[in-house]
């Protein structure tokens, strides 16, 4: 019986009950003198309270001040005194004078004596303490009596002895030992059932052989290079050891989940729940080759038998190391640097990826200063000692870094420090430790003591290189990372800096091109619109952000007081494609001075656009070929951001969309190469996109034009858009066209405020696409302004008509010009009764100028010729050119019409020498 306690004394579960017992005890007899201390606390704070309102509330008692002030304050106030105490169950009450001489005090032979320690109430502040001295400890409460005047003229001391308030206490103390003799019995048992119940499981073991045992089984399942689960009869998984966890990548809660639940391959899955014997199986699982062993375990306790699948990797020859697993994080740091380095095409954000990347996987703080040039994307300077940069990006683990802020000057004037060296080398600089970098330190005594301070200890400073061009400095700082930087993390940060720096230099190129296709673009935009009365105009250009492209617009005067409206999208991107855009807008001029309807000149835009392509390409392949033959390259470092140095770019694909709109007759006719059509406002404020044929973009050919026409009621809106005005990435061409009908659709603006309002509304934080707005408000010619004949086929009617003609001007109050306009006049019908067709028609407009238009159903075009002095005619339009501003000719359906324009005074007209007859010239031939 001896010899099995000692063994009972001795097990694992006798150590527990003995272990058990201590903290009991421990912790009952901590909360006993907790409850001590607390008890004896609570007495002494409400000691302290009942002192300080009996003394409160004897100090305002009232009579008090009167009494105080009397001769005999000692007769009146002790009888008081003494009540208070008995009722409130003080020990003391004492009323002082401002020396503390007590008028009252339970102890009459105290009456008379001075108190101590009563300054803090004389002036003016009420006070308790547990005061030690004479006569007696006590806690105790002083507060001044003032007057009406609120001036202090006595003191009430009120007190409980501190030996009372220990009695308080002692009166607790049989409850507090009664209840922790409770306790260590309660807990005493449970500690002595929980001990009987561990030494039945571990059936009487010592802890020398539970430690061996728990020691075999940690070899077993997390020392070995080998996997082992242990899978129950139901599918759950009961056991993983660490290898096994690694070469599955099991989750952390895998043990008692079903082998399908832990996100095995299909296959893995099939064989852990297949149940079968295997020895030595080759499995493939994700990318590891193991060599798979599955045994069944025996049942016990009537449990039915599991599984135990061993897991052996035949892809690894040799551990892998730290140094290994760092080097394939610095790898995977260099190919998160290559993705997030450089996303965008801009200089300030690639500094700021470079920075963020960095941190902190590699540094607590990168900075990077970029020189001023690269900053405004151009070339930096070859060669030379840098001493200045600007600081264009900071990153770090936290926000209060001694480092200076973006947008600071950074100098590097002492040739020793570290980034000051580093540039002079050409290469990364290592400053392992801080303190001892003395040029460091010397380059700003005040600001390295701060960062010292603050804990940066360590430093690699990398020059930002790109076609042996410094560009500008990255700066890797340390310092709650306690491992100084290294020549190993020197020569990683030296491969980060060199991939930065190319990203830094693309987006620099990048700035250069964009700033340079805004400059070309703008330059070949109109920049004043031309006087005219038909429409009421307003326009918007906006580049992209990721570059320029060739989107574009125009105001075209034609004759007639007419006015063509043009928007146009050149596909591509850069200085191509704002010069092909400059191209395209000379051509569509040039063919507007020809007076094509709208289907006709996108015809010949079409064909324009197809030569160009062609002669570009066989120029472009002849270049290809004799680059080739020299054996020069244009990749590399020195290729355009864009891609496109040394090859040309075809012009297929871009869109326009041409109108031309009649302020006589309120019509408006119009076709599209490909362009999305305009929005029409209609004086009641609907918006609406009329219906009209797409067409197919110009340079594609084949396909002619169609043109639409309609009648726009006086006051109409019409607006003409590119497609990035409506369309991005996130969002539809269908959603951008429902948002700018509502945006059109407020009335009472003008086409400028219409124009900001559309913007507002449209514009995308970062637009992909160059954006081209055009508002045109229609206007209508007065009927008075207008006057029309029809002419007979005969030559008795040119007098009849010029006669009309010179009496609509002295209508119109144009007298000046009379005779310039019966000239023309007389010429033009008389040529086109003599060699054009009926109907013959007549039309002036007064406009800015005198418009005179002569139309006939020939579609014979006039040419101005010398005549020779032998010829009897043939110096009519001669005749016409030097009268008039401008003149030419527009064809028809039904035949043509010869206009010419005359300014509206009569100044500038050419004086001949003698006025000739009228009636004379009617006879001259063309």
């Amino acid at each position: 019986m001896s010899a099995r306690l000692a063994r009972g004394a001795h097990s694992v579960a006798g150590q527990v009950f003995a272990l058990q017992a201590v903290i009991v005890l421990l912790l009952i007899t901590a909360a006993a003198l907790a409850l001590v201390f607390q008890a004896r606390f609570d007495s002494q704070r409400d000691a302290r309270n009942r002192s300080l309102a009996a003394a409160e509330a004897f100090a305002h008692a009232p009579g008090l001040p009167q009494a105080l002030m009397s001769r005999d304050p000692t007769a009146v106030l002790q009888p008081l005194a003494e009540a208070a105490r008995r009722a409130s169950g003080l020990d003391f009450i004492a009323v002082m004078d401002l020396r503390g001489v007590r008028y009252t005090d339970s102890r009459p032979e105290l009456i008379g004596k001075r108190a101590s320690d009563i300054s803090r109430a004389v002036a003016g502040e009420s006070f308790t303490q547990v005061f030690k001295g004479q006569p007696s400890d006590a806690v105790r409460a002083v507060v001044p009596v003032r007057n009406a005047d609120g001036e202090v003229i006595g003191l009430v001391g009120t007190g409980i002895e501190v030996e009372n308030v220990s009695h308080a206490v002692e009166g607790q103390l049989p409850l507090l030992v009664g209840a922790t003799a409770g306790g260590l019995l309660l807990g005493t048992a449970g500690a002595a059932l929980v001990s009987r119940r561990l030494l039945h499981q571990t059936r009487g073991l010592g802890a020398a052989e539970m430690t061996r045992m728990n020691e075999h089984h940690e070899a077993v399942l997390h020392a070995v290079r080998e996997g082992v689960l242990i899978i129950g009869n139901d599918q759950r998984l009961i056991l993983a050891n660490d290898e096994a966890r690694r070469l599955l990548d099991l989750p952390q809660d895998a043990e008692e989940r079903h082998v399908g639940d832990l996100g095995l391959d299909p296959r893995t899955t099939e064989l852990l729940a297949s149940g079968r014997v295997v020895t030595d199986h080759v499995h493939l699982a994700g990318d590891r080759l193991l060599a798979v062993n599955v045994r069944p375990t025996m049942a016990y306790a009537g449990r039915p038998a599991g599984r135990v699948v061993t897991l052996r990797d035949s892809t690894e020859l040799a551990s892998v190391s730290g140094r290994a697993e760092e080097a394939r994080s610095r790898l995977q740091l260099l190919y998160d640097a290559g993705v997030r380095i450089g996303t965008t095409l801009d200089v300030a954000r690639t500094a700021e990826e470079l920075s963020e990347v960095a941190v902190p996987r590699f540094a607590d703080f990168v900075t990077v200063e970029l020189l001023e040039p690269v900053l405004r994307g151009d070339e930096p300077s070859r060669g030379g000692v840098y001493t200045e940069m600007r600081r264009a990006a900071i990153s770090g683990i936290r926000s209060d870094s001694p480092l200076q802020p973006v947008g600071d000057l950074i100098r590097f004037e002492v040739p020793t420090a570290p980034m000051a060296a580093a540039l002079d080398a050409g290469h990364a600089v290592l400053a392992a430790d801080l303190n001892a970098a003395m040029g460091w330190r010397a380059q700003d005594s005040q600001g390295t003591r701060v960062a010292l301070e603050y804990g940066l200890h360590s430093l690699i400073s990398v020059p930002l290189q790109a076609r042996g061009v410094v560009l500008g400095m990255a700066n890797f700082w340390r310092a709650d990372t306690p491992e100084p930087f290294d020549g190993e993390d020197l020569s990683f940060a030296e491969e980060l800096g060199a991939r930065a720096a190319v990203s830094i230099d693309n987006a620099r190129r990048f700035t250069r091109e964009h700033a340079m296709a805004v400059t070309l673009q703008r330059s070949l935009l109109p920049r004043v619109l031309p006087d005219q009365s038909a429409v009421d105009v307003a326009y918007r250009y906006l580049p992209a952000k990721a570059g320029v492209g060739g989107d574009w617009f125009d105001v075209i005067q034609l004759p007639g007081a007419r006015v063509a409206l043009v928007v146009g999208d050149v596909v591509g991107h850069g200085v191509h494609a704002a010069a092909t855009m400059g191209r395209l807008r000379t051509a569509v001029h040039n063919f507007s001075t020809l007076d094509l309807p709208p289907d006709e000149l996108l015809g010949h835009l079409d064909e324009l656009i197809n030569r160009i392509d062609q002669d570009e390409a066989g120029g472009a392949g002849n270049a290809e070929g004799t680059a080739a033959g020299n054996g020069s390259a244009t990749g590399g470092e020195d290729a355009e951001p864009d891609g496109t140095a040394g090859r040309a770019s075809s012009v297929t694909g871009a869109t326009c969309l041409y109108a031309v709109y009649d302020p006589v007759s309120g019509r408006c006719r119009m076709a599209s190469a490909g362009h999305p059509g305009p929005a029409l406002i209609s004086p009641d404020g609907r918006v609406e996109f009329p219906e009209m044929p797409a067409g197919i973009p110009l340079g594609v050919g084949g396909m002619p034009f169609e043109a639409v026409e309609f009648d726009l009621p006086e006051g109409s809106r019409l607006v003409l858009f590119t497609d990035g005005l409506v369309e991005d990435r996130d969002r539809d061409f269908d959603t951008g066209l429902r948002l700018l009908a509502e945006s059109l659709s407020r009335s009472g603006r003008s086409p400028d405020q219409a124009a900001s309002d559309v913007l507002a509304t449209m514009l995308f934080p970062v637009p992909s696409d160059d954006i081209a707005l055009l508002i045109a408000d229609t206007r209508r010619l007065e009927a008075d302004r207008v006057a029309e004949w029809e002419v007979p086929v005969e030559h008795s009617a040119v007098s009849r008509v010029r006669n009309a003609g010179s009496a609509q001007l002295v209508e119109w109050g144009l007298e000046d010009i009379a005779f310039t306009a019966e000239l023309i006049l007389s010429e033009l019908v008389t040529n086109a009764i003599r060699y054009g067709s009926a109907p013959v028609g007549v039309r002036l407009i007064r406009d800015r100028s005198l418009i005179c238009e002569v139309s006939d159903g020939s579609s014979t075009s006039p040419h101005l010729r010398y005549a020779a002095t032998t010829d009897e005619g043939g110096r009519g339009l001669f005749l016409v050119a030097q009268y008039a501003e401008r003149w030419g000719t527009r064809y028809t359906d039904r035949g043509k019409v010869i206009w010419a324009e005359l300014p509206l005074t009569g100044g500038a007209e050419p004086q001949p020498p003698a006025p000739p007859d009228l009636d004379a010239l009617e006879d001259l031939a063309w």
